[in-house]
Parts: structure tokens; sequence; C-alpha cells
């Protein structure tokens, strides 16, 4: 058999690049052969999950403590620590009243805890560093980076102080608000605690609230002040500090970057279409907006277009509504606010580029993309990835407390995909849980908070570039 002819050696540089030799290659020899780039060290995402447990594990002590309960006895332990992850992961969920139950103690305790929730473990990390004088090192600003979505490593710490500080103000100011509309019901003190609460709670997209018996706003439809300051509250804590400073910084839409234009795009069309359902839906029920006047029925639509996202307060009777308006509220809270800002879900982002990337697919475009721009490949990717694998952890869990609870499948996909956005609204089950039930929603309101964002980073940190493809082959679809 005659040898097979070869190619010759040949040399390839460029100014600045090492010289490498190109082997020879045979006709029988298998190409395209894949050329891996030396890739940077991870940077492990194990620090932002055992961050979050750590923080829910003091939390859940603290708790345990009979300083922290209001009839000084030790909490059951299951309880504590439910409620220091319900705080922790700024979700709502309450299986004991808050104001209720804990002590003045223990309520200081889980507005830190929501606090440092809202912030982020790595963003509480960085100013705790940077007030005890240390240096924020490279490992550090990477994950500061990516979970926060910052496209560039330079000047993550002076953003990290950028969000206090203004988190900070608008709590202040939304307090200050909140005292208005309260002060008439309570003493100047107690008015004062429950303001700067409801405040952080609102800001921090948290859901748990002082003003007792599980009634959360339902004593408040009338009063438009509070509504609005907690609706603006959540707003401005569920699009992210990014978005605001972007918004600050151009003060054109046609300016904004890609990211900012499809959050507030994708929040505007929920928001109206969320009022205008709710509206539509309960207009007529006599135990939600049936009996209050019209105004006060389109500002508590609103406001329950706005709460999933993923607040966790009611001016309405969850338990209540009708079974198409819980079902268009889990819709919501499935996506809940913005990425890295203090609302959990997928995303808005992440539901935005999907809706345009169906649309592109639609229209027969080969590029999918919006405003202009295009997507990239990987990020459509891991969208897609992190829906998926969001739908198969909320049937898994949804299938499990079916076995384990006394209630209706409605109910328990509502709790459980309230527990996944972060959002705190229940049909009124949650105190009634079993004990395995507390314990798998208290899982699933972790994994809804570091969660999506860990994945992310995962994917982004595990992608590997090479420089071939594979023959493609068509695939029958529909």
């Amino acid at each position: 058999m005659p040898e097979s002819k070869s190619t010759p050696e040949r040399h390839f540089f460029k100014p600045g690049d090492r010289i490498f030799r190109v082997p020879r290659v045979t006709s029988w020899q298998i190409l395209p052969t894949a050329i891996h780039h030396p890739r940077p060290r991870g940077i492990s995402t194990s620090i932002l999950i055992w961050g979050f447990a750590a923080i829910i594990v003091i939390g859940a002590f603290l708790l345990l403590l009979p300083i922290s309960t209001e009839s000084g006895h030790t909490a059951h332990p299951v309880n504590a620590l439910f409620t220091a992850t319900s705080a922790s992961c700024v979700t709502g969920l309450a299986v004991v009243d808050t104001a209720d139950y804990w002590s003045p103690f223990g309520e200081v305790i889980i507005l830190i805890l929501m606090q440092v929730g809202g912030f982020g473990f790595m963003t509480m990390a960085t100013l705790f560093l940077v007030a005890m004088g240390r240096k924020i090192g490279l490992r550090e600003r990477f994950l500061i980076r990516e979970s926060m979505g910052v496209a560039k490593l330079g000047g993550v710490v002076r953003i990290v102080k950028q969000i206090a500080i203004f988190s900070i103000i608008v709590e202040i100011l939304g307090a200050a608000l909140i005292y208005l509309s309260i002060s008439t019901h309570y003493t100047p003190g107690m008015a004062v605690w429950k303001s700067i609460f409801q405040s952080v709670s609102a800001f921090n997209n948290a859901g748990l609230d002082l003003f007792g018996h599980f009634q959360s706003m339902t004593g408040y439809q009338g009063n438009t002040l509070l509504i609005l300051t907690t609706a603006g509250l959540i707003i401005l804590g569920g699009i992210s500090y990014m978005v605001i400073a972007d918004i600050a910084r151009v003060r054109r839409f046609a300016r904004l970057s890609l990211d900012s234009k499809l959050v507030i795009t994708t929040t505007l069309i929920l928001l109206t279409a969320g009022t205008i359902v709710i509206l539509l839906t309960e207009m007529n029920n006599p135990a939600t907006l049936g009996p209050i006047p019209l105004s006060q029925k389109i500002l508590n639509a609103f406001f329950h277009a706005v709460t999933p996202r993923t607040a966790g307060f009611a001016t309405l009777n969850i338990g209540n509504f009708a079974v198409y308006s819980l079902f268009f509220t889990m819709f919501l809270m499935f996506i809940g606010g913005a990425s890295g800002s203090t609302a959990g879900g997928i995303k808005v982002n992440t539901f935005g580029m999907l809706v345009a990337t169906l649309i592109s697919t639609i229209r027969g475009r080969e590029k999918a993309g919006a405003f202009g721009r295009e997507f990239t490949t990987q990020q459509i990717y891991r969208a897609l990835t992190l829906v998926m694998l969001s739908i198969g952890l909320i049937s898994i869990i949804v299938f499990v407390l079916t076995i384990t609870e006394k209630f209706s499948f409605l109910q328990l996909l509502f709790e459980t995909i309230s527990a996944f956005g972060t959002v705190g609204l229940s049909t009124g089950i949650t105190p009634g849980l079993s004990i395995i039930g507390k314990l798998l929603i208290t899982l699933m309101m972790f994994i809804g908070r570091v969660g999506p964002l860990a994945l992310v980073l995962s994917l982004a940190q595990h992608q590997q570039a090479t420089e071939f493809n594979y023959p493609q082959e068509t695939i029958r679809i529909g």
C-alpha cells in the first residue's frame, strides 16, 4: 500500500507570539484537533454558598436564645432555622408571626439578617474587610464582579461602597415616609421601629413585617402613602443598583446598556400586565377587590403586580384569590426581579433575553438580540439551563410535598415557587407545614437565593474555548 502524502512542516508566528510547530499530519489522521486555551484558575462559588449558610446558622443560633422570643422560651429549632433562612434569603415566608412571636431582640436579629441577605454575602464581606482596613484581593474582586454582573474588574470595591450608601439613604427616606403613614396608629417609638423594619424589609424584597397576626398589609388597603412607598422601595431594590446608576449616568433610554434596557422594558411590561390581570380577575371577588372603591381596586391591583417581584407583602388575602389569579402570580414570582438586585427568581434579564430570542427565531433571524444588539450564544445557553433546572427543581420539591403534606397541589405549588423566587407570598399554609415540609421549603429558599447565581458562575467558570466544530446534523422538531 503506497505511503500517504503528508503536509510539510510549517512555522507560524507574529510579533509578540511564541513560535510553535504544527506537526506532520497524514491523510488518515483524525482532524481537527482541539486546541484548549489555558484559563486562569476559577473562582470558587463555594464561598458564596458557605458564606450564606454560615449567616443562616448564626442567625438561627441567635433566634434560639430565650431572649429572642416574646414568651422567653426557646424557639423550636426548625422554626428558628426557617425564620433565619427566610430573613437571610429575603424571602418573607413565616411559620410564626414576626411581631407576635419574636421579642425586640429577635426582631433586631431578623432585621440584620434581612439587610445582610439583601446586600449579598460578597457585598457585606467586602464592606467588613474595608471597615477593618483589609485589602480586597483579586479572587474577591472576581467574585464581586460576577455576583453583581459588573463588566469590568476595576472599581468593584467603589461600586460596593456606592451600593451601601445608596441602600441606606433609600431605606432612611422610605422609613420617614412610612412613619408619616402609620404614625397615628402607634406610639412614636413603636411607629419609628415598625417604619424602619418595613423600609428595610421592602427595599431588600424580604416581605417580613411587624403588623402582627399574619395580616401583612391587609389592614392598610386604603393607605395610599404606605402602599406606594412600599411599592417604590420594592421596585428600587428589585431592579438593582447597576441599572439605577446607568439611568443616572446617561439619562437617555437610547444610550442605556442592553442589560438596563431589558430590565426596564421587561419590568414595565410585567408591572402593567400584572396590574391589568389582577384588576380584571379580582374585580368582582367579594373576598379581595370586590368591596373596595375603584381607586383602591387599581391601587391594590398595582401593588399585587409589584409584590410578587419578589417582596411578599400583601394588601389582599392571597388565599382568597381565584385560581387564575394565583397562576399568574406564580408566573410573576418565578421571573422575579433583576440580576444583582435584592430580588430572586430566574430574573427579568433572563426572561427578557429568552423572550427576545423567541421573537428573533419567529422572525427568522439567524442571530438573537434586542435593541440593535446581539446576545452571545453562551448567554442564551446559560439562560435556558437556568430555567430548565429551576423548573426541574420545583417539580421535584412539589412532588415530595404532595406526599408529605395534606394541602392541595395548587397550594403546594404556590408555596414552592414563592420559596424559590424568595417572594414570601403564601395562601396561608406555611404554619401548617410538617417538619419535613418546613425543611424542604427552607432548602428551597436557600437554593432560590444562592442557586441561580452559583449556577451561572459555575457555568461561566467551566466554559472552555476550543478551535474546532463538530459536524452538524439536523434534529426533527415539532
